[in-house]
């Protein structure tokens, strides 16, 4: 299902793996709880630049950091790497917006989340 009628990859895997890379990160750092966590990042922008074809069976390795932090948003650089290519396949970003849960308006992060995100501002 990866590949589309042209034999590569088409690109909303892309922009899942963008997803997968950042949600899998953070629940890693232990900063998101998908289930009853009181904040959650909304996307609100998004967008991906592709340079070369990847294609199922290809391994894909995700490069992430933040590009900028704000009050209640973040917004992620994600490089997508095919097999042992240093060179990126594609680079994406999105723009989450952290919001309460419950009423879905915009709230500051959470300290726990700003530290984790800190670490992995570029500057």
């Amino acid at each position: 299902m990866d590949n589309d009628v042209y034999g590569h990859m088409n690109n909303v895997v892309h922009y899942s793996l963008f997803d997968t890379a950042v949600n899998g990160w953070l629940i890693e750092a232990g900063v998101l709880d998908i289930r009853s966590g009181t904040q959650v990042g909304l996307v609100v922008e998004t967008g991906c630049r592709y340079f070369a074809e990847m294609a199922f069976p290809d391994v894909v390795t995700a490069g992430l950091r933040v590009a900028r932090l704000g009050k209640s948003s973040v917004r992620y650089d994600v490089g997508l790497f095919r097999n042992d290519e240093e060179r990126a396949a594609a680079e994406g970003f999105f723009v989450h917006v952290y919001v309460d849960r419950e009423t879905r308006r915009p709230m500051p992060l959470a300290p726990a989340l700003r530290a984790a995100l800190a670490a992995l501002t570029t500057g």
